[in-house]
């Protein structure tokens, strides 16, 4: 993938909202903002172009701030599909998801994996302290962040944001996942695109984030955090019909889907309508591949329903999302202290605050 380097911010960018920055930028770009500390904190934004929250929070943080006021610390900002943005989608239907393109140790080094890797090894030449990548959304889910990696610095970064945590190994080749390996990295799941609040949220974090400068090591209690470990992903069939409601369709997906995010399902609860004679309307696949379909849904009565306890997340309503990404994750709770990774970071004394989402 080519990208284009800038040693500082380019003049007028931060006045463009996300769906205007190509008048400036050629496609994705790698961005240096100086601060006193030169070890840079890495931000990724707009890997999707439809989720445009970490650069509504990146670009109102750095605009609101007094030019003659250095940053706390160094900014890396790798700002990703620009094209994408430009017409308010996700993808191009020609291009790749940038977020499954990292290498990382779920990768082989090909294709679209093996073009990002130039701009990885050039963002790990700046070393920086820690990785944010900023997300939104399609569907009803509070603000949560995801980490790879359950460590304390890694779990203290991701509880900045909110106290919901989600640990994830699949999909691969996200941004977090790929800088895991040697960093703390969290994903930011910011609510949708367009809410204010979100954006609010992210500045918050942000601010407390430069300002602290490090993270601490120090154990996580478990009444601390609220950690959730995603098992399976859920996706639909190509040649599976679907719509929402009363639309004619060989799966119909009850309308207010999205409203089941982070609820704790019983069994035997209807996710949608299922035509006669459609055996596999949708697909569960575990974090090693493994076809787990029958052990998460069950058709009964022309229903569609849950076969155990599950929680899922990341349920859409948007149909050309589900199309190129999935219905849904399902997640179980995580007892994190008997998965605890050790560190090979020193414990440091100081750790950000925890930022409220509170509206």
């Amino acid at each position: 993938m080519n990208f284009t380097e800038y040693d500082k911010l380019p003049e007028t960018l931060l006045e463009l909202p996300a769906t205007a920055l190509h008048q400036v930028l050629d496609g994705p770009s790698l961005i240096h903002v100086r601060g006193r500390r030169k070890q840079p904190l890495l931000l990724g934004m707009l890997q999707h172009g439809n989720e445009d929250t970490g650069w509504e929070a990146v670009r109102r943080l750095l605009k609101n701030r007094d030019p003659a006021e250095e940053l706390p610390c160094s900014l890396l900002l790798f700002i990703g599909n620009v094209e994408a943005a430009r017409h308010r989608v996700r993808r191009l239907d020609h291009q790749p998801d940038f977020n499954r393109c990292w290498p990382d140790d779920t990768q082989t080094d090909h294709g679209s994996v093996g073009s990002f890797r130039p701009l990885m090894e050039r963002i790990l030449a700046y070393q920086p302290w820690a990785c944010v990548d900023i997300h939104n959304n399609t569907g009803l889910n509070p603000h949560y962040a995801a980490i790879n990696r359950i460590k304390p610095d890694h779990l203290r970064l991701a509880m900045g944001f909110a106290p919901q945590v989600v640990h994830f190994t699949r999909p691969g080749g996200t941004m977090s996942h790929a800088f895991s390996e040697h960093m703390p990295s969290a994903t930011l799941e910011c609510g949708q695109a367009g809410n204010v609040h979100g954006t609010d949220h992210t500045i918050a974090f942000l601010e407390a984030l430069i300002n602290a400068e490090q993270l601490s090591k120090l154990p996580v209690e478990p009444e601390e955090v609220q950690l959730y470990h995603m098992c399976a992903t859920v996706t639909i069939p190509d040649d599976v019909l679907f719509g929402f409601g009363a639309a004619p369709a060989e799966l119909a997906l009850r309308e207010d889907l999205d409203s089941l995010n982070f609820e704790e399902l019983a069994p035997g609860t209807v996710f949608g309508q299922v035509a006669d004679g459609v055996e596999r309307p949708v697909r569960a696949v575990d974090v090693r591949g493994r076809d787990v379909t029958s052990y998460h849904f069950t058709i009964e009565g022309g229903e569609l329903r849950t076969a155990r306890p599950v929680m899922p997340s990341m349920l859409t309503l948007d149909r050309r999302v589900i199309r190129q990404d999935c219905l849904c994750y399902l997640m179980e709770r995580l007892d994190y202290q008997a998965h605890i990774e050790p560190s090979e970071i020193e414990p440091l004394p100081d750790s950000i605050p925890r930022v409220s989402n509170a509206k």
